[in-house]
C-alpha cells in the first residue's frame, strides 16, 4: 500500500521535499503507525511542533467542539478563541499586544512590516535596514528568505528583498559594525535551529539587547522552534534574562494545529493599525482554541515543561555516552530541553534511515547535525530505546 501511495505523491505533488519512504497514517503519544501498519518511535516531532506528543485527546476533543460550533469567521469580527489566546500568550510573555497568522514565516514576515513601520514612524531618518545572522533560518517566503543567514536557500530566487544585512553568531564586533543610520531592527533566533542547534554564547543576547537599546534599535526574537516550552521555559528568552521588543511563535502552539502568533510590546505594536497587515485565517476560532488547550495542558501542574528539562538532561547525558564511546564519530552534543543536536563526522542521511528501519524517526539538519525535537511527554523508557537503536546504528559504521 506504501508504495501506490508514494508513487501518486511522486506523479501529483511538487517535488519540493526530500521525503523519507514512509506513509505516516496515525498517531498516538510518542508513536506514529504507517499506512502498512509499522510502528514507529517519533523523535522528530513534526519538527518541535506536536509538544504534547501526538493527538492529545484534550486538543482532539477540543477540535471537534470548536468545529461543531465555529470553523472560521473573518477578522472584520471579534473572535472570542482568539481573543482568549492573546490574552494568555501576553500574560505569559514580555509583551502587550498579539497578531496572529498561520505559520512561522508569515510570524517573521509581520515582524519585519512592523519593524520597518514603526522605524518610519519615529525616527526622521530613511531606517529601514534589518541585521539576521549567518545560520538563521526565518522562513521560505521572500522576505523571510531574505533574512535567512544561509546562502543555499537564496539561491535560484535572487534578486532578494534588499535591506538585511548578515553578521556571524555570537561575533558582538561584527554586530556593532553592521549597524548603520538606516539600521531598525536585529533579528535573531534565540538558539539557532535549522544551522545544527547552535547555542548562544554567554551574555550574548544581553549584550545584543543593550547595543539594540543604546542605538534605538528594536530586538526581535524568532522563538518559532524555540517557544511553548521546547526549551523547558514557555519561552527561551526566559532562560537568558532577556526582554525582546517583539517575538515571533508557531510550530508547537497548536499542538499540530497550524498556527502562528506575533507577539510585540504596546510602543511598537502601535504602529500596526487597521490596513497594515492582515491574514484571512489568521485567528481562526479552531486553530485559537486548538492553541488554548495546548497552553493550559502543556503548562497544567508544571509536570510536562518540568518533564522537558529532566528528560532533555537525561537525553544528552546518553548522548554524551556515546560519544565517549564513538568518539571517532561523535564530534558534540549541544542544546536546551528537548531541542538537541549531536553532531556527526560523516553525513547524517544514512544513520536517519537505519534508525527509521529499526523503528526511531529521528532527522539531520546541515548534512551532518542528527536533531532530536521529540514531543515533551517523552520518557526515560522512550530514550533508552533511541539510544539502543543509536547504539547498534552508529556500531554498524566502518
Amino acid at each position: 500500500m506504501d508504495k501506490k501511495f508514494i508513487d501518486d505523491s511522486h506523479k501529483y505533488l511538487m517535488n519540493t521535499y526530500k521525503r523519507y519512504p514512509i506513509v505516516l497514517r496515525k498517531g498516538r503519544g510518542m508513536k506514529v503507525w504507517s499506512s502498512d501498519g509499522k510502528e514507529y518511535l517519533d523523535f522528530v516531532g513534526g519538527i518541535a511542533v506536536n509538544c504534547l506528543g501526538h493527538c492529545h485527546p484534550k486538543v482532539v476533543i477540543t477540535l471537534q467542539k470548536q468545529a461543531q460550533r465555529l470553523l472560521h469567521v473573518s477578522n472584520l469580527y471579534h473572535i472570542e478563541p482568539q481573543i482568549k489566546l492573546a490574552q494568555i500568550l501576553i500574560k505569559l510573555s514580555c509583551t502587550d499586544k498579539a497578531f496572529f497568522c498561520n505559520s512561522g514565516a508569515e510570524a517573521i514576515e509581520a515582524a519585519i512590516k512592523l519593524v520597518r513601520k514603526y522605524a518610519k514612524e519615529h525616527t526622521a531618518f530613511n531606517k529601514f535596514e534589518i541585521i539576521t545572522t549567518y545560520g538563521s533560518f526565518h522562513g521560505r517566503t521572500l522576505a523571510a528568505l531574505s533574512a535567512t543567514g544561509q546562502e543555499k536557500f537564496h539561491k535560484g530566487f535572487e534578486p532578494l528583498v534588499p535591506g538585511f544585512k548578515h553578521v556571524p553568531f555570537n561575533d558582538i564586533n561584527a554586530l556593532k559594525k553592521a549597524i548603520s543610520k538606516s539600521t531598525c531592527a536585529v533579528i535573531l533566533e534565540p538558539i539557532q535551529g535549522e544551522i545544527g542547534i547552535r547555542m548562544p554564547a554567554e551574555g550574548y543576547l544581553k549584550e545584543v539587547r543593550h547595543i539594540c537599546d543604546k542605538h534605538g534599535i528594536l530586538l526581535v526574537f524568532d522563538e518559532v522552534q524555540t517557544g511553548v516550552g521546547r526549551t523547558g521555559k514557555f519561552f527561551a528568552y526566559e532562560h537568558y534574562d532577556v526582554e525582546p521588543d517583539i517575538i515571533s511563535l508557531a510550530k508547537g502552539l497548536g499542538g499540530g494545529v497550524a498556527i502562528g502568533a506575533m507577539l510585540a510590546k504596546d510602543h511598537v505594536a502601535a504602529s500596526f493599525q487597521p490596513g497594515s497587515h492582515a491574514s484571512t485565517f489568521g485567528g481562526n476560532p479552531l486553530a485559537c482554541a486548538a492553541a488554548i488547550t495546548t497552553i493550559e495542558t502543556l503548562l497544567e501542574d508544571g509536570f510536562i515543561l518540568d518533564n522537558c528539562r529532566r528528560m532533555g538532561r537525561y537525553l544528552m547525558k546518553n548522548l554524551e555516552r556515546l560519544k565517549r564511546d564513538f568518539s571517532f564519530l561523535i564530534v558534540d552534543i549541544r542544546g536546551l530541553g528537548l531541542m538537541v543536536g549531536m553532531e556527526i563526522t560523516t553525513h547524517g542521511d544514512a544513520i536517519v534511515n537505519a534508525c527509521a528501519e529499526r523503528g526511531v524517526l529521528i532527522n539531520c539538519i546541515a548534512g551532518n547535525v542528527l536533531r532530536f525535537t521529540p514531543p515533551l511527554i517523552v520518557t526515560e523508557k522512550d530514550i533508552n530505546h533511541l539510544i539502543d537503536v543509536l547504539e547498534d546504528v552508529l556500531g554498524r559504521i566502518p
